[in-house]
């Protein structure tokens, strides 16, 4: 309601005072008063909660201050829409960039506590699966950070993807359970609800008076349910702005039909309150059954209808005219899953606020804009027609309205040929009639950028090559960046107090300002310095393993990281085969100087992805055998670390070596781990792909290991034909390694396990495994080199870290405030 903003008169709070003991004291009244608990029988989640509690407060007053200041100045807004924020844990994210950790700790110190202790029991949130969600949390943690007002819009999943577990070196999927004991970090917002419509029927009405025609539809669902709104505050470095990342709860309109349940019917009575938590128990629903497509669109519809009602409510309230939605809104989808917002807010303006269609599409290209992530054609989502139409029977006119306006348009003004038209229309006819939502959100966005130089190019040549044809001002790029805040000052601190102490701490506030220490690469004192952090941090995750997996790795090995979600053109398989090959040649040639090497993966297979999950047992199989061999003399070790998430990366990542980013070339957008990894001193092997190419532009060709085909090469032995066998046939160690997994080696309970895997690359090798195998080995054995001299090795990790700082996210977000939202 108005009567609720908050009004730019009132005083601002008295800020808080921060000391060690004032804030000892409140974390006692917190435990005492408002968990119910004395501090003598208190247990260790108690006393996360009353920290949690106390920071909490201090962020509020600066929350309520950040928002009256865009209310006061009627200040254009972000709003981010994405199916994914992996935000991990928040304390410790919240403490730093208040600049309360050392209080903190000093406060918990004084009162028997650890913090560290406490800090590792906060649950992640499990609201993400991988890159694209971590990317959504550290674009909102820079929002906040360069003073951009900005709401995050996503669904609060009660169980997220799944807790990953191994049962005989199969992933058994199991529910996450971070909300069990309640979020202290959220804010229920009951104010802030929606009716959310699905099915039903549309009817046309005349609305018109004195003969005149005034069409009108009016959707009328035939099932409804409620959105329920959780803020929870996003902090910016040195608290500079708190924004607002909102998640919608799905309730029943009525939690029980009494009818039903005193009929005796007591399992139905809940069905309508079942089917509508539904919607917001799972991410990523698996979808290889019709219900389960239809569970994801529910899904999507869900949170965008939401999210959109929610901005348009706010922006009316402010006085604002619809008109001027561009003007004070911007509207970022993050990949296709958020594309029916298009549909909807066209719903929304013409159906209930009464905007005429031309003019509706104007404020709707205006407000919208859409990052590409991928250029795998699954990946840009189409439903079925009848689910569509079923399911969301207004929007199904809407599409074809907006297409028929579309298609005229290249047809009158770019005279396209029927087969261009057939590529740009939002209907795909090659088989089964389907909705294409990669092209409903490039027509509705005045902007589609890509997420790094290569990705960009590629989506004009490639998936969206005519629509681009069609409209060639809107594709641009904007390469990915990551927050140096969580992904180096919190998981290394370490390596931020060496940075510190050498060229002081303006790197905190401009990570461009890391360049400084490229002075210090080949000083030997330095040198040592940066090599006892890593050894230390080596330690660090050698320990995890240990107690998680009871396996004894030696931090005196190169630690080789692989961790991202599992699928094939990531090529995890590559990382293996070439394993089992180098366990051979260390077998076969003991007398070599080879290099120890702890082989590290961890990452997390889509339930129905059978591949990908025969992928982690053809891992977690070769790891018991060569873990067992002593013929091997710890020379090599393989480790699959279940459970990967944000908590795990903030361990491994520190920890690296070596940091695999090894996909085919052409078919990763961007990536973001390779920028952790060399953020933290690790040196990257990977192919010309994504942000790789960047990447090696800015630390140099000479600190990175480059290998494979390029995007054009794999373009072009695809078009022309791919001897996969031949190649096998003509490299040794490939076909030997080919070989021993298919024939059983790794598997003697079941000799066939792997043959079909194999197979697929004798026969198509669609990934190139393969073709690269023979110059991924041969850069392998370029890192061995370079690893046995200790001053080259060092100076290359020196330069890695002193040039990564383009890569931030802050650099990513004021290009999209610049260029794209203009806020």
């Amino acid at each position: 309601m108005i009567k609720n903003l908050p009004k730019a008169d009132l005083p601002l709070p008295t800020p808080r005072v921060s000391n060690p003991e004032t804030l000892a004291a409140e974390i006692i009244e917190r435990l005492t008063y408002g968990i119910g608990k004395d501090a003598k029988v208190a247990k260790p989640h108690d006393w996360l909660t009353a920290t949690i509690l106390v920071v909490r407060d201090r962020i509020i007053d600066r929350w309520m201050e950040s928002t009256r200041e865009t209310y006061a100045t009627n200040a254009k807004r972000v709003y981010y829409l994405s199916l994914e924020f992996l935000i991990g844990r928040l304390m410790r994210d919240a403490m730093s960039n208040l600049g309360l950790m050392e209080e903190i700790r000093e406060a918990l110190g004084s009162l028997g506590v650890d913090l560290s202790v406490i800090a590792g029991l906060e649950p992640d949130a499990a609201l993400g699966n991988g890159g694209l969600g971590r990317l959504a949390a550290c674009f909102m943690e820079s929002m906040a950070t360069v003073n951009i007002p900005a709401y995050g819009y996503g669904i609060r999943y009660v169980h997220g993807l799944f807790r990953q577990q191994m049962a005989d070196g199969w992933q058994v999927e199991l529910p996450e359970t971070w909300l069990a004991h309640g979020n202290p970090w959220e804010f229920e917002r009951r104010e802030s609800s929606y009716e959310i419509g699905f099915g039903g029927s549309v009817e046309t009405i005349n609305t018109g008076s004195n003969g005149s025609e005034e069409i009108r539809h009016v959707w009328k669902p035939s099932e409804r349910v409620i959105a329920m709104a959780f803020d929870t505050p996003i902090v910016g470095w040195r608290g500079a702005r708190i924004n607002t990342l909102r998640l919608w709860s799905a309730q029943p309109i009525d939690p029980i039909l009494l009818d039903a349940f005193n009929a005796g019917d007591h399992i139905g009575a809940l069905r309508e309150s079942n089917r509508a938590e539904s919607l917001t128990r799972v991410l990523y629903p698996a979808d290889a059954t019709p219900a389960g497509q239809e569970l994801r669109l529910r899904q999507e519809y869900f949170f965008c209808s939401a999210s959109l009602q929610d901005i348009v409510r706010r922006h009316l309230q402010q006085g604002n005219a619809l008109t001027d939605l561009p003007q004070k809104v911007a509207i970022q989808l993050n990949d296709t899953h958020p594309a029916v917002s298009v549909a909807e807010l066209m719903r929304q303006l013409c159906d209930i606020h009464g905007v005429d269609f031309d003019t509706a599409w104007e404020i709707t290209k205006g407000t919208f804009s859409y990052t590409n992530h991928t250029l795998l054609p699954e990946a840009l989502e189409s439903w079925p027609v009848p689910l569509f139409e079923r399911l969301l029977p207004r929007h199904m006119q809407l599409v074809y309205a907006i297409n028929a306006k579309c298609l005229v348009e290249a047809r009158k003004e770019k005279n396209f040929t029927d087969r261009e038209i057939t590529s740009i229309s939002l209907i795909d006819e090659s088989g089964s009639r389907r909705v294409r939502m990669g092209n409903l959100a490039f027509m509705g966005s005045h902007s589609i950028n890509g997420v790094s130089a290569l990705h960009t190019e590629l989506m004009k040549e490639t998936v969206f090559a005519d629509l681009h044809k069609l409209y060639p001002d809107r594709i641009n790029n904007k390469t990915n960046g990551i927050t140096p805040r969580r992904w180096l000052m919190q998981c290394n601190p370490g390596l931020t107090s060496l940075i510190r102490e050498a060229i002081g701490d303006e790197f905190m506030d401009d990570a461009e300002k890391l360049t400084a220490l490229d002075a210090f690469a080949h000083d030997s004192a330095f040198q040592e310095k940066f090599a006892a952090i890593k050894r230390a941090n080596k330690q660090q995750l050698s320990n995890l393993v240990a107690s998680r997996m009871g396996l004894r790795l030696d931090p005196s090995a190169m630690f080789d990281i692989q961790i991202k979600r599992i699928h094939e053109y990531k090529r995890q398989l590559l990382n293996i085969i070439e394993t089992v090959a180098l366990y051979d040649q260390i077998r076969s040639h003991p007398e070599r100087d080879w290099v120890p090497r702890v082989k590290l993966f961890a990452g997390k297979a889509a339930p129905s992805y059978h591949n990908a999950k025969l992928i982690i047992k053809l891992a977690n199989d070769v790891a018991r055998v060569i873990n067992n061999d002593p013929s091997v003399r710890g020379l090599l070790k393989v480790v699959f670390i279940p459970n990967y998430n944000v908590s795990l990366a903030e361990v491994m990542v520190p920890a690296a070596d070596l940091s695999e980013q090894i996909s085919t070339a052409g078919m990763e957008a961007s990536g973001t781990g390779n920028m952790k990894f060399a953020l933290n001193g690790a040196l990257t092997i990977g192919t010309l792909d994504g942000a790789n190419v960047e990447m090696r532009d800015h630390v140099g060709e000479d600190n990175i290991f480059i290998f494979g085909m390029t995007a054009e090469e794999v373009g072009k032995v695809r078009a022309e034909g791919h001897n996969p066998r031949a190649i096998i046939e003509g490299s040794r160690e490939l076909s030997q390694a080919l070989s021993a997994i298919a024939s059983g080696v790794f598997s003697p309970d079941d000799r066939g396990r792997f043959s079909e895997l194999m197979d697929g690359l004798y026969n198509h090798d669609w990934f190139m495994v393969a073709a690269d195998f023979d110059a991924y080995a041969s850069a392998q054995r370029t890192v061995d080199e370079v690893w046995l001299d200790r001053d080259a090795w060092n100076s290359k990790t020196i330069f890695n870290t002193a040039r990564m700082g383009w890569f931030s996210s802050d650099r990513t977000i004021k290009q999209y405030t610049a260029d794209i939202w203009r806020a």
